[in-house]
């Protein structure tokens, strides 16, 4: 088959990925083996195309926002043909104690699609039959697979964030993630602000109904019950906790962070404000977010590339060059 594989990282500008044949995957126990219909790009792959996330592997196939129809290790709830979608969390161990307490997001010995275990960056990909999710008819593969992960774990954001029906959300940062949450957040008929870097974002979220949009150094007009940050920035994290009423709560959505800057405690921290990270997804999550995405229809925008491209889509990720989602079809 045909896949994108990375070697040696590097920066995206060079094109560490390089198109190759290899051999394609089985289905070993306990998995299926899908024919790769459409995989979305996340910054994560950018992360670990670039080496900010550490090398694993001597060779990588990257991509973990799988839209596949099952071709081999077929079962009753997984039959040939089914149309199913993969996402980050490829396996959890099920006996730690985080798995053993609800918290499988937290798993001590997980494996992650793209990244210990290769990805959708090809024709075909093998993964963990537990671990796959039936798609609804509503979504289509080109608008799922961006769902996959950006969407569930936005979805997630909010959990963390704690965000209840009708609050004032604040959403810094405006790329894939979040223009999946602003979705939600006005199904829930919260009141969203944005903040972030870049006329055509700032213009994106104004046409999805953001009720104030501002760049990324603007404070928004009222301050906020909940916030989620989608920039690897630390300066975005305090931006985010400026915002904040008493007793508000800030997600950090980004699995690599750049330093936090001092911030003063007693203007921005105190009074029962609250930062948290958002780690992985549960299957619980994308079980959920896809509920809620097939009612309401969620239909991301999105730009698609070739598996050729493949460093190119990388790089569209890298320069805030793609307004939503974008999405790698064999």
């Amino acid at each position: 088959m045909k896949a994108a594989v990375l070697g040696s990282p590097g920066r995206i500008l060079d094109r560490p990925l390089r198109i190759e044949e290899v051999a394609k995957p089985e289905a070993g126990a306990g998995q299926v083996l899908l024919r790769v219909r459409a995989c979305g790009v996340c910054r994560t792959d950018l992360h670990i195309v670039e080496g900010e996330l550490a090398p694993l592997r001597a060779k990588l196939i990257p991509g973990h926002q799988i839209v596949g129809e099952v071709a081999g290790g077929a079962t009753p709830e997984l039959p040939m043909g089914a149309r199913v979608g993969v996402s980050w969390i490829g396996g959890t161990d099920g006996e730690c104690w985080y798995c053993r307490n609800n918290m499988e997001n937290l798993c001590d010995a997980p494996t992650f699609t793209g990244y210990t275990v290769d990805g959708g960056y090809a024709e075909f990909a093998a993964a963990r039959a537990d671990f796959v999710f039936p798609l609804p008819e509503a979504l289509d593969d080109l608008h799922a697979a961006p769902l996959l992960c950006a969407g569930i774990i936005g979805f997630r954001s909010l959990r963390v964030a704690g965000v209840a029906r009708g609050e004032r959300v604040g959403l810094f940062g405006f790329g894939a993630s979040a223009h999946l949450a602003i979705e939600v957040l006005r199904a829930w008929d919260c009141e969203v602000y944005v903040a972030t870097r870049g006329e055509s974002h700032r213009k994106l979220a104004e046409s999805l109904g953001a009720k104030w949009v501002g760049a990324e150094a603007d404070r928004p007009p009222v301050e906020l019950d909940r916030a989620v940050t989608f920039a690897p920035s630390g300066k975005v994290v305090v931006a985010a906790l400026s915002s904040l009423r008493k007793g508000g709560v800030v997600a950090i959505n980004a699995i690599h962070l750049d330093r936090i800057p001092e911030f003063d405690y007693d203007s921005l921290l105190w009074g029962e404000r609250q930062i948290r990270s958002v780690a992985n997804m549960a299957r619980e999550d994308a079980r959920d977010f896809l509920k809620v995405a097939a009612k309401i229809r969620l239909t991301p925008k999105v730009t698609t590339f070739a598996l050729d491209q493949a460093n190119e889509a990388l790089a569209a990720i890298k320069n805030d060059a793609v307004d939503g989602a974008a999405v790698i079809v064999s």
